[in-house]
């Protein structure tokens, strides 16, 4: 899989290719059959992608905190993922 993407080529790149790219990453890691160069440039793309992939949930957690902001100015935090679990 050498040469698929080249490291820093996901900057800017949606968390779903983000994240895909990273489990690809891991999954090459685990087999061990790399050469140390090779294994250890593929962990730096894989943390500089874990990293863009926090900032961009860490964005989206914002932008939901501040869509559901009640009436009257206060802040409700809910978690992510329940469904049917609203408040009237």
């Amino acid at each position: 899989m050498a040469g698929m993407t080249q490291p820093g080529a996901a900057k800017g790149a949606s968390f779903e290719a983000g994240l895909k790219r990273l489990e690809q990453i891991v999954k090459q890691l685990e087999n061990g059959d790399l050469a140390l160069d090779a294994a250890l440039k593929l962990f730096e793309e894989g943390i500089e992608l874990s990293r863009q992939c926090q900032k961009q949930l860490e964005e989206a957690e914002n932008k939901v905190e501040i869509l559901i902001k009640k009436a009257d100015g206060k802040l409700v935090a809910r978690p992510f993922g329940i469904e049917g679990d609203e408040e009237s």
